[in-house]
């Protein structure tokens, strides 16, 4: 578990979703269909995608308590609609305000099957916003929109603060997962979770063919910027990659600029987006 996470989880969790059940839905952002990808990344591993056909999707919502993230996502209902929320493992720093953004808009909350089970049995969640699915299952949660479950090589743990002892469980949070996500027009985007090295990246990208990568780069708990530009070169030589999971925990040191050097010249176009910044494909 990361220090900081260790810091933050204790009570969080538990005072928040009391007061998200009681908050009353967004009314639904103006979405347009363009025909383009818009990708917002709001620190850490957390996303807003808006795909061709106007749907949006949020990954690994950690917000309010993210140092990272612009102070106008700090209010969840900023966010707009949501049409799938994904979540790739129980870490505090990916899963943190997914309960709250779920019960908000009545969506369910796609992760591992078996921290979906954990969430459902400890009443964070009602059993219908949690469905469960694993590493090469394919969902379509929205029309138009696929995601399959593929390896990511992390921990998983779920913190949960008891309401009848006042203290923190640790919780099975089952296996870690990242996610291709297809959109209505074929863009493939791989969100990697967080996650080390390992040699099936190369079988992910031959078989999957992602045109975009949301890839960690800040080290200690995941891949460093030497590791990731490792596997953006040898392995998956994607189209595009976004840098992600650095900087919101002071262990967590690798740059973009560092990843781009550790890269050299190659075909893959870095974008090395700020927190609240967008890229459009």
């Amino acid at each position: 578990m990361k220090p900081l996470i260790r810091l933050l989880a204790a009570g969080v969790l538990a005072a928040a979703l009391p007061a998200a059940w009681a908050q009353a839905p967004a009314a639904p952002a103006a979405v347009t269909a363009t025909g383009k990808t818009e990708v917002l990344w709001l620190g850490q591993a957390a996303f807003r995608i808006t795909t061709p056909g106007g749907k949006v999707i949020v990954t690994d919502p950690w917000l309010r308590l993210n140092p990272l993230t612009p102070p106008e996502y700090k209010n969840l209902e900023a966010l707009g609609k949501i049409d799938v929320l994904l979540v790739t493992h129980a870490h505090f720093d990916h899963f943190a305000d997914a309960p709250a953004l779920a019960l908000l808009h009545q969506v369910p909350l796609h992760g591992p099957g078996d921290m979906n089970q954990a969430v459902g049995l400890l009443g964070i969640l009602p059993a219908n916003l949690v469905p469960r699915f694993n590493k090469s299952g394919s969902i379509t949660p929205a029309p138009g929109i696929k995601v399959t479950a593929v390896r990511a090589e992390h921990s998983s743990v779920l913190v949960w603060k008891n309401p009848a002892t006042g203290k923190d469980e640790a919780h099975y949070g089952g296996e870690p997962v990242g996610f291709i996500i297809e959109l209505e027009n074929g863009f493939r985007i791989w969100h990697m979770g967080d996650t080390g090295l390992f040699g099936d990246m190369r079988f992910i990208a031959e078989y999957y063919k992602p045109d975009l990568v949301l890839m960690p780069i800040g080290g200690h708990f995941t891949m460093d910027p030497a590791d990731a530009a490792y596997a953006t070169r040898e392995w998956i030589k994607p189209k595009s990659v976004i840098p992600m999971h650095y900087g919101a925990n002071p262990l967590g040191k690798g740059t973009p600029e560092q990843y781009s050097r550790a890269l050299g010249a190659s075909s893959t176009r870095v974008l090395p987006l700020k927190p609240g910044e967008k890229a459009v494909f």
